[in-house]
């Protein structure tokens, strides 16, 4: 009799690891924060994907949370017509970029391949030149960007970018941004970013 109530109750602690190994990963980015960009043209919502990006995360959110990000612009628009030298085509928007001597430490580059986190319609990533020089400036992607991805080719090091978030509201805005007047890529007047905060 014993044995059997020892069996029943390992059987239902097994049953209940199953259970949770299951449902823990759907659940994971569940406490992922919430930004919101209030621009000029509108609001952007995005979520930040803290538990797979956690180092280029933990970055943009400091500039968040120090309000490093207020009043600073949306300052490059890249379409499909404004790039004649690019063999491979892109369509984003750039913004965030802070003033020599005002932003913190580059940190090191979380590759797609390593994040599962693509380029997709509405993804925001992180500008840079070299690997591990991203800063503060970020980007929006407008459609799908597979180039922007580890092995892409838009970047010659193939290593891609960062990206770390997704637009859950305000993708609108977003392609907002990137049909005002421009010279060449950079837009004239640039977008003004009023704030950037959490919201959760």
């Amino acid at each position: 009799m014993l044995y059997r109530m020892a069996m029943k109750k390992l059987l239902i602690l097994a049953l209940m690891a199953a259970l949770a190994a299951l449902v823990l990963p759907a659940m994971s980015g569940a406490q992922n924060p919430k930004v919101l960009i209030k621009t000029e043209f509108g609001d952007i919502g995005i979520e930040i994907c803290q538990d797979k990006v956690p180092v280029t995360a933990a970055n943009f959110l400091k500039y968040v949370d120090a309000g490093l990000y207020d009043g600073t612009v949306f300052h490059r628009t890249v379409t499909l017509d404004n790039q004649p030298t690019n063999a491979v085509k892109i369509e984003v928007i750039q913004g965030g970029q802070l003033p020599d001597g005002k932003s913190y430490p580059a940190i090191s580059l979380e590759r797609t391949s390593v994040t599962g986190i693509k380029h997709l319609d509405g993804v925001i990533s992180m500008a840079r030149s070299g690997p591990d020089t991203a800063t503060s400036s970020f980007f929006f992607c407008i459609n799908d960007q597979p180039e922007l991805d580890f092995s892409g080719k838009r970047n010659a090091d193939g290593q891609g970018f960062a990206a770390f978030g997704r637009v859950v509201a305000g993708m609108e805005v977003v392609r907002k941004i990137q049909k005002q007047p421009a010279e060449g890529q950079n837009l004239k007047p640039p977008v003004k970013i009023i704030s950037i905060s959490r919201i959760e």
